[in-house]
């Protein structure tokens, strides 16, 4: 099982790589642009990953219920799982493109 303090690093490490330090510049149609929704979809991540585990805490200090974390924890789950099949597109959509012929 993993330790807070290695989930706090983690997704310590997951915020820095989202912060880029750069002001966002708007799309020409008037939308969000592609890396702020990405952003903002990583960033629902962690929350319920923070979420998960604060409520995990608070069920092992004995202040939360069981059905709290286990709702919380797939939450998590539900998340990460659209998180990696969103990545899966993405990589075969790159790999589409870079078979393409020119």
């Amino acid at each position: 099982m993993a330790s807070p303090a290695i989930a706090a690093n983690a997704y310590a490490a997951a915020a820095r790589a989202l912060d880029t330090g750069a002001a966002a510049k708007p799309t020409d149609a008037g939308g969000p642009s592609f890396s702020d929704v990405l952003k903002d979809a990583v960033g629902g991540v962690l929350d319920a990953g923070r979420k998960s585990d604060s409520q995990t805490v608070a069920m092992a200090s004995g202040k939360a219920n069981v059905m709290d974390v286990v709702t919380a924890v797939a939450e998590t789950d539900v998340a990460v799982s659209t998180l990696v099949s969103v990545r899966d597109k993405v990589i075969a959509a790159y790999e589409d493109i870079m078979k393409m012929a020119i």
